[in-house]
């Protein structure tokens, strides 16, 4: 984890869940994580899995010049990213693991900015299915941010966190993460021991 935002917002989840898998929805206390609330988001693992965006901060909507409540957290990526991204937020849900990924978000004439995303597993009334938390951090605020509108991100690594005592840990078949016939550039996967910061 390469961004003070990823690191400081996965240090609070794993204080929150203490000896459990993952943290509920209601124990999020914002005020907690003020500083970061900027680039972080809450997304719902929906029957249709669309992954609507539930709560979403105000740098994240600055991106794309308005706000992202509702919208599918897949629109956000280059449709030959979004099977990946799919992959990777059931394997958050799914094995209760989370996931680090690094990416890039492009603008029109303008030099695209680095990002890192985090996902983790949150419950919600008791389900594990059904809420995400997340943080989309910038490597540097650029100059076009909430004056132009990014373009969809795209995905370059995703490294699954995996706690070597958590036996539900299921990662999706290797195949789901194909790496692109362009030179193979696609995503990498790697998968990281003891749920350490890294």
């Amino acid at each position: 984890m390469r961004q003070p935002v990823t690191r400081d917002l996965y240090a609070y989840w794993n204080r929150l869940r203490g000896a459990r898998a993952a943290p509920d929805r209601s124990d999020i206390d914002p005020a907690a994580i003020r500083h970061v609330l900027a680039d972080t988001f809450i997304i719902e693992i929906d029957q249709d899995r669309l992954f609507p965006i539930r709560l979403c901060g105000t740098r994240l909507n600055a991106m794309w010049l308005y706000d992202q409540k509702g919208r599918s957290f897949l629109d956000l990526w280059r449709a030959t990213d979004r099977r990946n991204v799919a992959a990777a937020l059931l394997t958050v849900v799914d094995g209760v693991a989370p996931v680090v990924a690094g990416a890039r978000a492009p603008a029109a004439h303008r030099p695209p900015m680095d990002i890192e995303l985090l996902l983790l597993p949150l419950r919600h009334f008791g389900k594990t299915h059904s809420r995400l938390l997340g943080s989309l951090a910038p490597a540097y605020q650029p100059s076009w941010l909430g004056l132009a509108p990014a373009e969809p991100l795209e995905l370059h690594s995703l490294r699954v966190i995996a706690d070597a005592e958590q036996v539900s840990l299921r990662p999706p078949p290797p195949s789901i993460f194909a790496v692109s016939p362009a030179g193979g550039k696609g995503p990498r996967l790697v998968v990281h021991d003891g749920g350490k910061l890294r």
